[in-house]
């Protein structure tokens, strides 16, 4: 089974060796380590392991956890084998090469990208997610006035594509098309979301807690390099995702119990 397994450690000499060491000893075998950050005398490191599927991973949270100044921020299942940013380019290339199915190239790969679950291209109202978050009162001159006169109440959202891993129905979180932002939804699944700057057309990633795995939120770095590919893709298809929008998915985002 692969995993990922982030930390925050202290930037110190040794410190990065101590948590591979323990790694090690609970039975983890590192393939690819990558440094999310490093800012005030702190580090945020990625570690993808191989970790035996017969073992708890109780053992290998317990062995990080007992190091001084070790947080463990996340452990999940990672799909694949480990990327880095040089599929980005190769990814982007795909993308131009193929136009007419560049949209479903860019969402159906981004989960590799990340060690994410999946992803999906959403159509989203500008106010979708003030309206969908709370009511709002109707403003006093329009109250006692037939429904038809009020002016538009909005559109629902409407799914352009999902990568096969995607739940069905689809939920989507309440996302506003304006910038890119890391999310965490009511079921405590993590979002990257970024947006295309056409359409209302949004890019949502996700990553999903297990059981025994409680998935880490998106890093700012993660964030910023969705946000690149989703800028580089709205340029290379330019007007194609205009014509993005398929039929809304309301009763995927209505949760009416």
């Amino acid at each position: 089974m692969l995993l990922r397994v982030r930390v925050t450690l202290p930037d110190r000499p040794g410190a990065l060796g101590q948590v591979a060491r323990t790694l090690g000893v609970a039975g983890a075998d590192i393939v690819q380590v990558v440094v999310l950050e490093r800012l005030g005398g702190r580090a945020v490191d990625d570690f993808t392991v191989v970790w035996p599927g017969a073992s708890r991973v109780e053992r290998l949270l317990a062995g990080l956890a007992a190091i001084p100044g070790v947080q463990v921020d996340g452990v999940w299942k990672a799909i694949g084998a480990p990327v880095s940013g040089g599929h980005d380019a190769e990814l982007l290339a795909q993308v131009a090469a193929n136009p007419a199915d560049g949209l479903a190239t860019l969402v159906d790969a981004v989960p590799g990208l990340l060690a994410a679950d999946w992803a999906a291209a959403a159509v989203v109202p500008p106010d979708w997610a003030a309206r969908s978050a709370a009511p709002r009162p109707l403003p006093e001159s329009s109250l006692g006035m037939p429904a038809d006169l009020r002016g538009p109440a909005g559109g629902e959202p409407s799914v352009a594509y999902a990568s096969w891993r995607a739940p069905s129905p689809l939920r989507l979180p309440e996302v506003t098309p304006l910038r890119a932002r890391p999310m965490t939804g009511p079921d405590a699944t993590r979002y990257a979301v970024a947006p295309f700057g056409r359409a209302g057309l949004v890019l949502i990633v996700a990553r999903t807690d297990d059981v025994e795995l409680p998935a880490a939120a998106f890093h700012v770095t993660e964030v910023d390099r969705v946000a690149q590919l989703v800028r580089a893709a709205a340029v290379i298809l330019g007007d194609r995702l205009d014509r993005a929008g398929v039929p809304p998915v309301a009763s995927a985002v209505t949760d009416p119990s």
